[in-house]
């Protein structure tokens, strides 16, 4: 019985399309901040370990928010990409 995918076809089921693009759209932004934050920073370790493990962005969060040499906050984060005060 499989719920998710019948007939082994994923693009057969709209909705799960509409579900998983925006994860994959999250998981790639924050990574490539994350990976982006761990160079400038000179964070070897924490550039392989964003690089290898796949965590739809939680890692990242936990990098750039708590464990980073300089941490960044929100606003920072929103000045960064362009959405802060202008």
């Amino acid at each position: 019985m499989n719920f998710l995918f019948p007939n082994n076809n994923f693009s057969a089921n709209p909705a799960l399309i509409l579900i998983f693009l925006p994860l994959i759209i999250w998981s790639f932004a924050m990574k490539g901040f994350a990976l982006w934050h761990a160079v400038q920073e000179d964070e070897k370790y924490w550039f392989m370990a964003i690089l290898i493990l796949n965590t739809f962005g939680i890692l990242e969060i936990f990098y750039l928010f708590v464990f980073a040499k300089n941490k960044i906050g929100v606003n920072s984060l929103l000045k960064k990409i362009n959405i802060g005060k202008h």
